[in-house]
């Protein structure tokens, strides 16, 4: 799992039929210690209503399809929680 930061919505009117209704976001890696962004922005399937300069939890792979019911959808990453609050030691 990756916490990132939303940073941008894409608006996609030509899709697979398996991604219609489906809200799209641009997301910055986080490092968890630090806050700091990491890596390069990508572009992920928001599971959960996330807005811009939120925290979230991101979950790639075949999980992400899990995380959004749709077996068949052609995903690699979804949002699965917002952060409310992160202690790290």
């Amino acid at each position: 799992m990756l916490l990132a930061k939303v940073v941008g919505t894409v608006v996609a009117t030509q899709k697979r039929a398996e991604m219609v209704g489906l809200k799209i976001q641009i997301i910055q890696p986080l490092d968890p210690r630090t806050g700091t962004t990491v890596g390069n922005l990508e572009v992920v399937i928001d599971a959960v209503g996330a807005g811009r300069g939120e925290k979230v939890l991101v979950t790639q792979g075949s999980s992400a399809r899990i995380a959004i019911n749709k077996d068949n959808c052609p995903i690699d990453a979804a949002i699965v929680g917002i952060v409310d609050q992160l202690d790290v030691e």
